[in-house]
């Protein structure tokens, strides 16, 4: 079985909707929800003692991406993260750790590519690891 990670909130390939858009409260020229979305993993590697979460825009402008996500420490008997869970307000499951983004804070930041710019893929990675925890400042 394979290491697999999904979504109710979107599928492979398809453009976000505007819930998971990054708001217009950051001042970029977006007007979204900000909502994080659903993810679902499962069959994940025996022995395996956390997950950690990222959401990476390889195609910013910034000549390194852009991380808009991070999350560390998450329980091994988890294997989902409810829609909204990331953003202002949610609730992040018992010891997971939501680390500083490229916005310079923790949380879920969404998409907002730069005006006239091509489409940017947003990928979602969903890691399966030896370690209880990752101690992040």
């Amino acid at each position: 079985m394979a290491f697999t990670v999904v979504s109710n909130s979107f599928k492979d390939g398809d453009y976000l909707s505007k819930d998971f858009i990054l708001s217009a409260d950051f001042g970029f020229g977006c007007a979204g929800g900000n909502k994080s979305p659903h993810l679902k993993w499962s069959d994940a590697p025996a022995g395996t003692k956390s997950f950690a979460l990222t959401c990476y825009d390889p195609d910013a402008p910034t000549g390194s991406g852009f991380w808009h996500w991070l999350v560390v420490n998450i329980p091994p008997d988890l294997s989902e993260l409810a829609e909204g869970a990331g953003s202002a307000g949610g609730a992040m499951p018992g010891g997971a750790l939501q680390t500083r983004t490229d916005f310079g804070a923790p949380g879920y930041g969404g998409p907002c590519p730069p005006g006239g710019d091509h489409p940017h893929r947003y990928l979602f990675t969903v890691f399966a690891l030896k370690a209880e925890r990752i101690n992040v400042p």
